[in-house]
């Protein structure tokens, strides 16, 4: 693959090509390494030339695939973190008299008052990711790890859908202004874009993620009754403010963003956090590679800088994650929106201290960093491959 940038692959954009320091000492990587070379260089289709829809789809399949692969650990986290804030979970399993080595979990003791079993206070408890997962398991079935899975694609696939294209075309616009308008703003574009893409990605579609925390937080306790879907949830959060009077009605449709100040106070840092880590690293691993950047190198540069970067970015704004899911279980319509997200974090200090704010944060952090990876490198090689498509059109 021949380019006609030095070191830098040919499909990455003519923007992300341009690289400035924190000193604001621009160095524009699309000059070519011989600027007197007399080689023919082929006409490179830079990714800005990519359509919104076509970004979009690369977008919308990474998340797909990130939401089926990464939801067991959704489901732990966000129990774990129900937990924390009051919700209670009957962990320790009941008698069964077909099979009666089946009768308790491993993890807990059992007392024996007249002839009912008793079980102790921490037969009620999760103690940890694993914990989750094999007494989810065992008591209400390994496709429960999988609960809210339909939330999470109905949420993933337009969220990443609006907010990766968005990310991309800010990125580019503002990278361009400032190159050639203010060069020791440049390093912070990255930052500035992923915050206004994340902005309208969570707005736009709030309510599915409100439904998602709710699947996956509540536990059906009659096993014949079927969970509540995405929209049945929702009617669920609603019905209990609904009145005869629309107008009414229309203001109190405002509960299905319950917690969205706790998201976008969450999500905001994490995506400045998360980018700013991000192009760094990818910008140097993709020099390093250089024009022979195949599918597989871009796979692995993107995967690893999104890994890294994601992970930093989930540790540190895991006491915002649990308040905002903190926020989206409370079943008492009136409080929930009453309440504040300052409010909610001087709750979570007061009744657990440090260890209630980083409730969850094993699975948070297992969880972020590889789906991060997995949708910044999907998303990528998707591109890489359309790049290619348009260029053998021309």
């Amino acid at each position: 693959m021949v380019s006609s940038r030095q070191g830098f692959p040919s499909w990455v954009s003519a923007a992300s090509g341009t690289r400035v320091d924190f000193e604001g000492n621009a160095d524009n990587m699309l000059k070519t390494a011989h600027d007197d070379s007399t080689t023919p260089k082929p006409k490179a289709v830079a990714d800005v030339n990519l359509s919104f829809e076509e970004r979009a789809f690369s977008a919308a399949g990474a998340a797909f695939i990130s939401a089926i692969i990464v939801n067991p650990l959704d489901v732990a986290k966000t129990r774990l973190q129900a937990q924390a804030a009051g919700v209670p979970y009957k962990t320790c399993f009941e008698t069964n008299t077909m099979f009666p080595d089946m009768r308790s979990s491993q993890s807990c003791s059992r007392l024996v008052v007249g002839s009912e079993p008793l079980c102790l206070p921490e037969c009620h408890r999760y103690t940890g990711t694993l914990d989750v997962f094999y007494k989810v398991i065992r008591q209400e079935g390994f496709a429960r790890l999988w609960r809210g899975t339909n939330a999470s694609l109905a949420l993933a696939v337009p969220t990443v859908g609006i907010y990766m294209p968005c990310y991309d075309i800010f990125r580019d616009s503002m990278e361009e202004f400032t190159t050639n308008n203010a060069p020791t703003l440049t390093p912070y574009v990255p930052l500035v874009a992923g915050v206004f893409a994340r902005s309208l990605a969570c707005i736009s579609c709030y309510p599915i993620e409100l439904a998602r925390t709710r699947m996956q937080a509540f536990k059906e306790t009659k096993s014949s009754i079927k969970p509540a879907g995405v929209w049945k949830t929702l009617v669920g959060v609603i019905n209990p403010v609904t009145s005869t009077n629309c107008i009414q009605n229309l203001q109190n449709y405002r509960i299905l963003w319950t917690g969205l100040s706790s998201q976008l106070v969450r999500d905001v840092p994490f995506s400045a956090i998360c980018w700013a880590t991000l192009e760094p690293i990818r910008r140097e691993l993709l020099v390093s590679v250089g024009d022979e950047a195949g599918a597989g190198s871009i796979l692995g540069a993107n995967f690893a800088a999104g890994f890294v970067a994601g992970s930093i970015a989930a540790a540190v704004t895991c006491p915002l994650d649990v308040a905002k899911t903190r926020r989206q279980i409370e079943k008492d319509p009136v409080k929930s929106l009453k309440m504040t997200t300052r409010q909610t974090l001087r709750e979570i200090w007061r009744d657990g201290g440090m260890k209630g704010l980083f409730a969850g944060l094993g699975p948070r952090v297992g969880r972020t960093g590889p789906s991060v990876g997995i949708v910044v490198s999907f998303y990528e090689v998707v591109k890489f491959a359309l790049h290619y498509r348009h260029e053998d059109h021309e």
